[in-house]
């Protein structure tokens, strides 16, 4: 999803390096996500651009974490959800593709920072409608935070990845118990 792709670009190794890194200053990561989602932007970013996008991640992050914790989004977060999403005007078009399938496309009438920001909001707020609060997640490995919509049938997903994060985190439960008994053997 657009919005959680945009969340995670606060990067954190998973791994417990410690290390992480903020991808939106990274112009290859921005154009691969532009590309991805289709997306009107012109690059290089300038400092006010950016320190504009870090403010909506921030935001989108807080309003996941409210509901992580339970509690849908306050009438103050909806708020300035919506006045996210106000600053981007756009134009549906209905095509056809190949096989007579019906397609929707927008359109940004001004294609600038703040119809970016708003498409962002936008994906944000349609999750919000169509899906349920009780599937926002974010990873329970301590190191990785990422975000994600736990898509899974019984809604039972714990980690962003069950190969990385799921993994290791089993690892390191399996060691500090060999570690445990080991100390009480001594």
């Amino acid at each position: 999803m657009l919005w959680d792709d945009f969340l995670n670009s606060e990067w954190h190794d998973w791994r417990g390096s410690g290390r992480s890194e903020d991808r939106l200053y990274r112009e290859d990561w921005l154009t691969d996500f532009i590309d991805e989602y289709h997306l009107q932007m012109t690059l290089p970013l300038k400092t006010d651009e950016l320190d504009l996008l870090k403010q909506l991640r921030s935001f989108l992050r807080k309003c996941v974490q409210h509901i992580v914790a339970g509690e849908p989004p306050s009438r103050q977060q909806l708020e300035e959800l919506n006045r996210w999403m106000a600053a981007g005007p756009v134009v549906r078009q209905l095509g056809m593709q190949g096989d007579q399938k019906f397609v929707l496309t927008y359109t940004p009438v001004n294609p600038d920072l703040q119809t970016f920001s708003a498409e962002i909001a936008g994906s944000f707020a349609q999750t919000l409608e169509q899906g349920e609060l009780a599937r926002f997640r974010i990873c329970t490995n301590p190191d990785c935070l990422w975000v994600y919509y736990d898509d899974t049938r019984n809604r039972s997903k714990r980690y962003c990845d069950d190969k990385a994060c799921g993994n290791l985190m089993k690892v390191r439960r399996f060691r500090a118990k060999k570690k445990q008994q080991a100390d009480i053997e001594n």
